[in-house]
């Protein structure tokens, strides 16, 4: 076979080859998306999950229609800026925080999922921060009064299998932060991890063995993060935060 006519059929291959990877992008994209948006919405859900456990259902086994029915009738979505005020048109799902983050923190905006679960409301607030290797990220649930923890969830992009990465995993550790508070007396606190174990029950959570770093990340993370949310939380006036903002 001459040189001319390989040239000609490696050329056919790789157009062929091309159509194909694009065919497969354009009928595979929306399918992508459709999972990307079904885990993410499963992710905010885990930070109610005791909430969502006492009234019958599970995070772990709901069903991916599930998941979407309860964020169609059960749950309220908002998008806020640093003052507080409400950004129109825009869903909280939308809210990329790996781009917030990079922009100036005036400029930034804030998703917030309000759910109605069994007569009560809670508020989910999503976070994002620095582990040990690489970005760290969550949803914390506080109830009506904008100060007790109902719930978290965490997650990561690096950190190690057994130790840092037990943000996500370990679902006994997480449950800790179930009843914490983060105000005290009026002034805002957040939710410390301590390494060696919590000494204020009402605002501590004990560490990581052998994960102090991402365990500090965590509290850095909840404490800026969090506070990020107080204009907002004194504006929706649901509970004594409204009294404790200055």
């Amino acid at each position: 076979m001459s040189t001319k006519y390989i040239y000609t059929f490696a050329l056919i291959m790789t157009v062929l080859v091309a159509l194909m990877l694009a065919g497969s992008k354009v009928v595979l994209g929306p399918i992508a998306e459709v999972n990307e948006d079904i885990f993410n919405k499963r992710q905010i859900l885990e930070a109610i999950s005791v909430p969502l456990e006492e009234s019958g259902k599970s995070v772990a086994t709901l069903t991916d229609q599930e998941v979407l029915d309860i964020f169609d009738k059960q749950v309220e979505q908002a998008v806020v800026m640093a003052d507080g005020e409400t950004v129109e048109g825009v869903e909280a799902i939308e809210v990329d925080m790996a781009k917030e983050r990079k922009k100036d923190e005036t400029e930034r905006m804030y998703p917030v999922y309000e759910v109605a679960l069994d007569g009560t409301k809670y508020y989910i607030f999503s976070v994002r921060g620095s582990g040990l290797w690489d970005a760290i990220w969550g949803n914390i649930a506080l109830k009506e009064d904008m100060n007790t923890v109902a719930g978290v969830s965490f997650d990561h992009a690096g950190e190690t299998p057994g130790l840092g990465a037990e943000i996500k995993d370990n679902a006994k550790w997480r449950s800790q932060f179930a009843g914490k508070k983060i105000y005290d007396n009026g002034k805002y606190v957040s939710v410390y991890v301590r390494k060696g174990g919590a000494v204020d029950m009402d605002h501590e959570v004990d560490g990581l063995s052998g994960a102090t770093v991402t365990a500090d990340g965590v509290t850095d993370m909840l404490y800026k993060g969090l506070k990020a949310y107080e204009p907002y939380m004194k504006e929706a006036g649901n509970g004594p935060t409204s009294m404790l903002i200055k």
